[in-house]
Formats: structure tokens, sequence, C-alpha cells
């Protein structure tokens, strides 16, 4: 121990505690009242993976918050149970409240910090009144920018920007006070706005120090999903912690490209349906297939490179077997792919994307489970899927493809359960899992969201992008958008009115030339950048079909990664992982 003090550089007696300075436990308290702000916060903990206690004043019977409740000695050593408090504002408690007496008397005693999640701009604050000079109402669509202190702070990893969303004109989604500090108070403004009408700016989140103690000030509302909280979310959580506190947060991106080697059928304008797929009636319609070429590949290992960023291509090798077999044993695509195959990751997406869960009724749309004489279902069978899953191996271990064997995305998340036609999984799915050796399998986060075990395996939800598989051009996107989210009234398919939950539902068509850079693009990038920037590892899936003709993946995958890069310093890389990990 001694050589290893030495080394380090410390006095001898800094390897052992100091048994007369207060240890102070690595977990947040968190009071709440019930609203959006500190639900905020409770939420970017769990997602860290940091401990908190949560009091609701709300509830009745809840702990009083007294100096016994707040410390207490251990071993003859003081012990602050929190490092952190996070109140609903900066003073929720009646006039007079001894809780709020304890909770100052502790944070001066240890040197805690208090989070004010959303308080209104007043001098007990450390802010003037907003009447004063300031603005209080709407800032939707504003852009505050974190000031120099907040840079230097714990605002760091931001550029500037922090743009408000306003996503509905009709709709108000931020309020906020915006004040300048009050005088002779020792406050520094993190994160400001223009006051409106004014040439000055105010302060929306700041530091406020007074009667030792320190406060960080919050003077808008906000819920966990906006984005103006998610920028700002890690900032709050480093400054109440001073960094050091157990989890951590990440931003993740990952984009699988489905059906590789295969083609994906066409939608047809005319009929409103996928001639050859199972949504329109068996014989109707002439298929038209998409699938890559060569070119698309050239422009996809482009892509790559400029941004930095490597997509996971989910391969069938049937579908080059098949290429090859009707085109004299010519399959450009595949020889550029595997040529380029160190510049992609791979991913087992079976030989020939069969369907592995219920043998399907494909003669009614939509199709159904087919059954035995006593009614019971007719699985498909372990070793059918078996074969789809060693088969793909093989043929992909043959091209050289760089393959981790313990991965899987069945054909549409087939064997998994889809409803309502298939409430429960195959049966026999987990034993061919682990003949094969598969221990992890994608599922569709649509329908399937919560991690689970399905045998040996634990699945991975992957996030949907609204880039239809089955478009090869925006004119084609658009055309079944607009039949899928408009009324009957309007020649749509009603499912809007039949479920009026639907999110993406159209108050009237899209123009098929513009609305798919007009609207689609702008609303599928919030929608992933969304899921990046609350610190979700699940991944995005698109198909090959997408990466051909208009290529109408791209515009959405830049909006993201420019979208995170205006935003983020590269101190907050994002990160790409592979599904396993």
């Amino acid at each position: 121990m001694g050589a290893l003090v030495a080394a380090l550089g410390l006095p001898a007696g800094a390897a052992h505690a100091d048994a007369t300075a207060p240890r102070v436990d690595l977990r947040t308290l968190i009071v709440s009242d019930g609203g959006p702000a500190t639900d905020a916060i409770a939420a970017e903990l769990d997602t860290a993976g940091t401990p908190y206690t949560e009091i609701d004043l709300t509830q009745s019977g809840r702990p009083v918050i007294d100096a016994a409740f707040l410390a207490d000695t251990v071993d003859g050593r003081p012990r602050a149970k929190y490092q952190a408090v996070v109140l609903p504002n900066d003073n929720p408690f009646p006039a007079g409240s001894a809780e709020m007496t304890a909770l100052a008397s502790y944070e001066q005693t240890y040197g805690v910090p208090q989070v004010d999640a959303y308080t209104y701009a007043r001098p007990e604050a450390g802010l003037q009144y907003p009447t004063a000079g300031g603005y209080s109402g709407s800032i939707d669509g504003v852009q505050a920018e974190v000031t120099a202190a907040g840079k230097a702070g714990p605002f760091g990893y931001l550029k500037g920007a922090v743009p408000f969303e306003d996503n509905s004109p009709t709709v108000g989604e931020s309020y906020a006070y915006l004040a300048q500090p009050a005088p002779g108070a020792d406050f520094t403004p993190y994160v400001e706005a223009p006051i409106p009408g004014g040439s000055t700016s105010g302060s929306l989140v700041g530091e406020y120090r007074h009667d030792g103690r320190r406060e960080l000030v919050v003077t808008f509302v906000y819920n966990q999903y906006q984005e103006q909280f998610r920028l700002l979310a890690r900032g709050i959580v480093e400054w109440m912690t001073g960094g050091v506190h157990l989890g951590a947060t990440r931003n993740y991106f990952a984009v699988h490209v489905d059906d590789v080697f295969a083609a994906d059928d066409r939608w047809d304008t005319q009929l409103n349906c996928t001639p050859g797929d199972v949504d329109c009636p068996v014989g109707e319609g002439t298929p038209d297939p998409i699938r890559m070429t060569p070119a698309d590949v050239d422009y996809a290992t482009a892509w790559e490179q400029q941004h930095g960023f490597t997509l996971d291509l989910v391969y069938n090798g049937a579908g080059s077997v098949d290429q090859r077999s009707d085109d004299n044993g010519v399959d450009l695509l595949a020889d550029k792919l595997i040529a380029d195959r160190s510049k992609f990751r791979w991913v087992n997406h079976t030989y020939t994307h069969a369907f592995l869960g219920c043998q399907q009724d494909v003669t009614v749309v939509p199709w159904k489970c087919d059954t035995n004489a006593d009614g019971s279902t007719k699985w498909v069978s372990r070793q059918d899927i078996s074969d789809e899953i060693a088969l793909n191996r093989v043929w992909g271990q043959s091209a050289g493809l760089p393959l981790q064997n313990d991965e899987l995305v069945t054909g549409e998340h087939s064997g998994l359960r889809i409803s309502p036609q298939q409430p429960a999984d195959n049966p026999n799915l987990g034993p061919a899992l682990a003949d094969n050796g598969v221990t992890w399998i994608a599922s569709d986060n649509s329908r399937d969201p919560a991690q689970r075990q399905v045998g040996p395996a634990t699945t991975v939800s992957r996030y949907p992008m609204n880039v239809f598989y089955n478009a090869g051009h925006a004119s084609e996107q658009v055309d079944e958008y607009n039949w899928i989210y408009t009324s009957r009234a309007q020649g749509g398919s009603g499912i809007c009115e039949d479920n009026p939950a639907t999110t993406t539902c159209l108050p009237a068509p899209l123009d098929t030339a513009t609305g798919y850079s007009g609207h689609i693009v702008p609303l599928e990038t919030r929608i992933a950048l969304g899921h990046v920037l609350a610190g979700d590892p699940k991944p995005h899936f698109i198909h090959q079909s997408n990466l051909a003709e208009d290529r109408l993946a791209y515009p959405v995958l830049n909006g993201v990664l420019d979208g995170y890069h205006a935003l983020f310093t590269d101190d907050a890389p994002l990160v790409n992982l592979r599904m396993k990990d």
C-alpha cells in the first residue's frame, strides 16, 4: 500500500478515509409533486441506472423529511444519505415548513446541491420577477443558447443551441419564465433565451448560490420526451452530482438494413396493395420487385465514410442464389457487396426470409394462421426453422461475411408472437434457436417492445422507421402513406377513423411530389432523433429497397446524424453498436 501511495504522489495518510469526514452516499433524493419536471429527472436517472429515492408530496403516509431522514451516523462517521436533492420548485412546502428547514440545513451542512425542477422566477430563486423586464409565456420554437459559463460547466457537451420543440401550431408545448438575475444575487445563467420585445436574454437554467447553498434554477416546464429536456438532462445530472454518480448515459444510433441480397415487393398505386405480398389477394397485380444495384453499394460505402457510421446489413442468401439462377450465374450486386463486406456489419436474416411462425393461410386478407382438424394451430417445424438459420449462416460463411453466429433477425420477426393473428410465439422457435447457438433475436418494438427470453435467446427490440419497404420512389412512399393515414372520404384506408389513437393520421392527403421531403422526412427524423436523445440503445431498421432507386432512407438518416452533430460536441460521440452489444 505504501508503494502505491508513493506512486500516486499522495500523502501517506491519504490511503485511509478521514474518520471524521462525512460519508456522502451516491443516491439522489427526488421530492415530487406529481408534475412532469420531477418525473423527467427521475426518468433520466432510470435510464442511466443512477439510484434515487422518491417522495411524492401528494401521497398520504409519506415519510417526513427531517434530519433523521436525511442523515445519520455509520460506524461513528456522519453519513449524508443523498448526494443531491431535486425539488419540484425552489420551495414546495407551506410557509415556515420544518421540512424545508431540514432540507436547507442538510444542504448547508453537507454541501449537497438542490435542483429546482421548474420554478417561478423570483428573488427567492435569485432572479427578478418576469414583470421586471422579463417574460412569461410560450417559448415554442425558440432557440435557447448555452452560455459561456454553461459550456465551461455542466453543459460543455453541447455546442450551444438548445432548440425548443414546436410540433403543432394549435398546441402549446413549452412555457417559461425568462428573467435576469436579481440585483446583488450570486446567480450564473447557464442557458438563456431572448426576451421577446427586447434586446436582452433571460435565464432558463442557472446556478444560484446563497446562504451556503447551491441551487440549479430551471424556469421552464418540460416532460421527459421533449428535445429541450433531453439535451439538458445529462448536464442537470452532472451538475447535481458533481460528475460523480453511479450509472451512465450515452446516445446510441444503429441502423439495420433488412433483406439484403433479396428483393422487396413494390406497392401498386392503383391496387393499393403490394403484389407478391400478403396484403394483396393471391394472383392480383404483377410483382415489380425493388433490388439494390452495385451503384447503390458504392453510394452506401461513400455515405458511411462521410458520416463515420456503419450500417448493419441483414441478409438473405437465397436472394443471391435466385438471382444467379435467373441470370446465368451472374449477380453483380452480390459480387459488389461481398467485395465490400468489411465495410459493413452483417446479421443472419434466414436463408429465404420464410415466415417462421404459424403456417399462414394467405387466401384471405389479412392472412390468418392455418389450423389442424382439431382447431389447433399449424406451426412451422423446428427443423424448418433450423434449416433457415443454418443454411443462411453457411452461405454467409462461404462468402466470407464477418458474422456473429449468436445474432438472428427472422423474416418479419416471424416466429415471435404477432397480434392479432398469432398471439403466442411458435413453440418450435426456442428449440431451433438453441440448436443453432442463437442468443440474441430481433423483435419489432412496435408490437413487442419489452426485452424477454425466447428459449436461449434474448430479444432486442428494433424501431421500425416509417420508410416503407415496398417503395422505391418517393411518389410510391407518399401514395401508400396517404392510403394508410387518410380517411375513406379522402380515398384512404380509414385506419385512422377506425383507430383514432393513431398518431400519424393526416388531415388531408400529401402531395406525391413534395410530401416525402416536406412531411415524412422531418417527422421520421424527429422521431428517430428523439430515440437517440433519450439514450435508447435499441436499433432502427429499414430495408434494402430504401437504399435503392430514390434511396429514400438517406434524407432521414442524414437528418438524424446531421441534427445530432449540430447539437453535440465531439465529447458526446454517437455510439453505433451491433445488435448484441
